[in-house]
């Protein structure tokens, strides 16, 4: 491959990932605009929920208020027929026309149960997803910018970013010399004390109370034990 074909695929290359790039921060705002949208969604989702089992519940009541007047007029009935078989059948009809309305109101429940019942998992389910989606989309989020600053602090190594790498040089130059300082004060510290300690030594010697320069005949009088 030639050298020119050599920085062609390269430039191409270059461009590819940046296209890439591009592209992948776009993905994030729309999956976080979807996000957005997807929540408001829910909520009107359950709002419907509530009104649904709001018409429960007064289906349920309805149901409730029938069967009880059923109850009442089948007890009207025995006792009119005791006495007076025409209204024990007007009262049996009445529990026929209750019974029928009854009926229609209780597929009306079943009906407000069962989409209320599928509505709450297809809901569940659907926050769930959201949920899932969110997390992924903070992972990546997270670890972009995890990975951002990596790349910052490892770029002074690399010798990426030259400003970096210029002031981290400084801060090395300036540790040395606040170490240099701090050993050059414990020398002198050092120096004054034995400068100090050998002043003492030497006034004693003088005072004959300790030490001093022996003589030549003290010398050999201590060899000779005399």
């Amino acid at each position: 491959m030639s050298v020119w074909r050599k920085l062609v695929t390269a430039v191409k290359g270059g461009a590819t990932e940046a296209a890439q790039a591009v592209a992948d921060s776009q993905a994030i705002r729309i999956l976080e605009q979807e996000i957005r949208e997807a929540k408001e969604e829910l909520r009107k989702s359950d709002h419907a929920r509530t009104q649904i089992l709001a018409k429960c519940k007064l289906a349920q009541q309805k149901v409730d208020s029938l069967q009880a007047s059923i109850r009442e007029y089948e007890e009207h009935a025995r006792k009119a027929a005791e006495s007076d078989r025409a209204l024990a059948l007007e009262c049996a009809q009445r529990v026929a026309d209750l019974r029928g309305e009854m009926d229609t109101e209780q597929q009306y429940l079943d009906q407000f149960k069962q989409s209320e019942k599928q509505l709450a998992a297809n809901i569940s389910q659907a926050k769930q997803n959201l949920k899932r989606l969110e997390q992924q989309v903070d992972m990546v989020k997270a670890t972009e910018s995890v990975q951002k600053a990596q790349v910052a602090v490892s770029s002074r190594h690399m010798g990426a970013n030259s400003k970096m790498k210029t002031a981290t040089e400084s801060l090395q130059r300036i540790q040395d010399r606040q170490n240099m300082r701090n050993a050059e004060l414990q020398a002198a510290e050092e120096l004054a004390s034995s400068e100090s300690s050998d002043d003492l030594e030497k006034k004693l010697a003088e005072a004959g109370i300790k030490g001093g320069k022996q003589s030549a005949d003290d010398e050999l009088s201590r060899i000779l034990g005399s």
